[in-house]
């Protein structure tokens, strides 16, 4: 893996990428300048190998995570450490055994491959979770479009690990009709919902271009916002126009959802056999807790074939002989909150709204540092799991130690 500085630019690629969907391409630094999410020149390039490795283990990591899932379902008091409250503990272990339709999720990894960061740091030969981003996972737009377009645009290097699009579509058709089977009649109408509290565009973005795959899958689709949906008298949700949901995507956390005054009702509307299904199910909170870090590190630590794939965590009560660690809220997004501490004195940090949550403590392996225009950059590799097997490839990086909602997504290619 190695980072191109100086790679092809084309002249208006600002005005391309906005017309393919990519709605926020300015980001505003925190010294109130402005600079572009998408980074245009730039691009990583891997060996073909390199993309074999990653995705085999991202599929070892999967099957980790399964395993941490029986786990956690068998061990409510280890959900309960996770803050999940006990009312989603039902609805959460029953959708755990039936499966229902589960589309996307992403890993998100610290890895730079063979070369001279593995000659001076071996651990990063393998590609070591970070975290777990399972329920509503964003940047699929510009790693499934945008950044193919790029490589058939510029032709720089001969392939590009992206098989999104297609697969996405795959996964639709293959669970909604694994769905429809079970329930005994045809999925007519798929709903999706974002929340407009969000208003960078970013989410409406990413459920436009999941309610595009579904609809090319063959589904009628309705996209609307989460605070437009409405609750019958009889216990079901229903759209503006009185339509009853009973398949809904929706882009917004679980965490939040069961927090929610409606929360009950979509707990008991689950269970019913003609309530709504959720997509992605319940049962994501689960993974997309940190808390999966430190279930994951106390089941595989002395896996000797796989504990390499991770990285040593605890939760934050526990007792840890770690020098150098990192704090993370157990709910926390695009890095907030976030905290480095090396021998006792804090490296680096991130405010955010997720300060009095309870945390986890993970091993501090540092990303690793590629130069570049302007000063060195930490790239995260993001691995793309659809309908549960790798599928593509997203790339974010940033100036510090910590990827943050300021880091820029750089497309990829194979050499």
């Amino acid at each position: 893996m190695r980072r191109i500085s100086y790679g092809r630019e084309r002249p208006d690629w600002e005005a391309l990428i906005r017309a393919e969907g990519l709605v926020f391409v300015d980001t505003v630094l925190p010294g109130g300048s402005i600079t572009k999410y998408w980074r245009e020149g730039p691009y990583y390039q891997f060996q073909p190998a390199e993309i074999a490795a990653l995705e085999q283990h991202s599929a070892t990591l999967f099957d980790m995570c399964v395993t941490a899932g029986d786990h956690m379902v068998a061990h409510p008091s280890i959900m309960r450490r996770m803050g999940i409250p006990d009312a989603a503990h039902e609805q959460i272990a029953a959708t755990w055994e039936s499966e229902p339709p589960s589309v996307y999720a992403r890993f998100d990894l610290r890895y730079a491959g063979p070369g001279d960061h593995a000659r001076d740091d071996p651990s990063l030969l393998l590609p070591q979770l970070l975290e777990f981003n399972a329920d509503t996972p964003t940047s699929l737009l510009e790693s499934a479009v945008i950044q193919w377009r790029w490589f058939e645009q510029t032709r720089q290097g001969s392939d590009q690990w992206n098989a999104l699009h297609e697969r996405l579509i795959d996964a639709w058709r293959r669970q909604l009709a694994i769905h429809a089977a079970r329930l005994g009649r045809p999925v007519e109408l798929v709903h999706f919902v974002y929340t407009g509290a969000e208003d960078s565009g970013e989410d409406q973005m990413n459920t436009t271009y999941l309610a595009d795959t579904c609809e090319q899958a063959g589904y009628a689709v309705d996209i609307l916002l989460a605070e437009d949906i409405g609750l019958g008298d009889d216990g079901h949700f229903y759209d503006l126009k009185r339509r009853k949901i009973d398949v809904l995507f929706k882009l917004y956390p679980w965490e939040w959802m069961v927090d929610d005054d409606f929360g009950p009702a979509a707990l008991a509307s689950m269970a019913r056999p003609d309530g709504t299904t959720f997509v992605e199910p319940i049962y994501k909170m689960l993974w997309s807790n940190k808390g999966l870090l430190p279930v994951l590190w106390s089941l595989f630590r002395d896996d000797e074939a796989r504990r390499g794939l991770l990285l040593p965590a605890y939760f934050g009560d526990d007792d840890h002989d770690l020098d150098a660690y990192v704090t993370k809220p157990l709910l926390g997004r695009e890095g907030a909150n976030i905290r480095i501490v090396n021998h006792g004195a804090t490296i680096a940090a991130v405010d955010g709204p997720y300060g009095d949550q309870p945390h986890v403590v993970q091993k501090f392996a540092p990303l690793p540092r590629f130069d570049a225009t302007g000063g060195p950059q930490h790239p995260v590799i993001g691995v793309w799991l659809i309908d549960g097997e790798p599928a593509g490839l997203a790339i974010r990086e940033s100036d510090g130690l910590i990827t943050d909602n300021t880091s820029y997504f750089v497309p990829h290619t194979i050499a």
